[in-house]
């Protein structure tokens, strides 16, 4: 859920020195200021092919779970990532809303190169929200969001990710996974709208499941909001307390090629995301790349939560900077 900031404590300290001493287990490690990373042959990002798939999931019309355009665009996620080489499969579950109410989630699970037992994580939520609480016209804080950044960027870059790592051979594993039913939390003009606990829903199940069966990655990337004209991306609380030498790493290198702009080295606030569950619950270090916009109404940007976060609202630009960095990434610990 992305309209709180949060401060409580989760862990222990010993807790949070456990898991982010299990970050510096791969082949990560840590880089100061003054670092210069030795960088790998990465293949390159196609913006316009992730512009591309953000246009493909909005044309479903709101991905709301339950909905027609929700299953159509599952399947078409789904087929997209079977046809670029991903062993698919799916973690469906029954989640309960604000209201009571059930609602259907399908956790959609994609694996490049699924014999590695050495594997990391992506994920993105790929679900729209039912309500645009945020929008400035009260007329519309009914109607559902289209949600092209909020939702469709971050499956759209991990499409791309998939599509080049997979052409260009990779020699570990690299699981995706969709996360459903993240944004469907109380909305603003709800009577209890600071009950945080209807807020990613799917990524709280899959992490329960993923513990209970034993599942491992060395690390796991959120990507959140990642293509927004105007956006930048601070270094999130949480990801920090969980698992700065990650942090630390992806942030370098998306200044070694050329990304400072879209990468400041400043702090962001402390964000419950899809990345909690993946920190807390099935005790992977995770971070979140997320928007952070300075000065803004909403520190996600002006779209967040309106009927304006449609895909004339994104920059490839930007999903650019967001793609090619997890590229350096990857292949820098190939």
């Amino acid at each position: 859920m992305k309209s709180r900031i949060t401060h409580y404590i989760l862990y222990t300290i010993a807790a949070v020195a456990l898991m982010t001493a299990a970050a510096c287990k791969g082949r990560t490690k840590a880089a100061s200021d003054a670092d210069t990373i030795a960088l790998a042959a990465a293949p390159a990002f196609n913006a316009d092919s992730a512009m591309a798939y953000v246009e493909a999931q909005c044309a479903f019309g709101p991905r709301v779970p339950g909905s027609d355009a929700h299953k159509a665009c599952g399947d078409w996620i789904a087929e997209r990532f079977r046809s670029i080489g991903c062993q698919v499969g799916e973690h469906n579950t029954t989640v309960t809303g604000y209201n009571g109410n059930n609602m259907p989630c399908r956790n959609i699970q994609a694996r490049l190169n699924p014999e590695a037992s050495d594997r990391i994580l992506l994920t993105a939520h790929w679900d729209s929200r039912a309500w645009a609480d945020h929008d400035a016209n009260a007329a519309n804080h009914h109607i559902p969001v289209v949600a092209a950044n909020d939702g469709a960027s971050g499956v759209a870059v991990m499409l791309e990710i998939a599509r080049a790592a997979a052409e260009a051979g990779l020699s570990y594993g690299i699981d995706f996974v969709c996360f459903d039913a993240e944004d469907q939390g109380t909305p603003e003009w709800a009577d209890n709208n600071d009950d945080d606990d209807f807020w990613c829903l799917g990524s709280k199940s899959w992490a329960e499941q993923a513990f209970a069966l034993g599942y491992q990655a060395r690390f796991a990337v959120n990507l959140d909001m990642v293509g927004g004209r105007g956006a930048r991306f601070a270094m999130e609380g949480f990801s920090r307390r969980y698992a700065s030498t990650l942090v630390d790493m992806v942030w370098h290198l998306a200044h070694q090629i050329g990304y400072s702009e879209y990468f400041p080295l400043s702090e962001g606030g402390y964000v419950t995301d899809d990345h909690l569950p993946v920190n807390t619950i099935a005790h992977i270090p995770a971070i979140d790349i997320i928007a952070h916009h300075e000065g803004s109404d909403s520190s996600f940007g002006p779209t967040w939560h309106t009927t304006a976060d449609t895909p004339d609202a994104i920059d490839p630009k930007v999903m650019e900077a967001v793609g090619q960095t997890m590229l350096q990434l990857i292949y820098n610990d190939n």
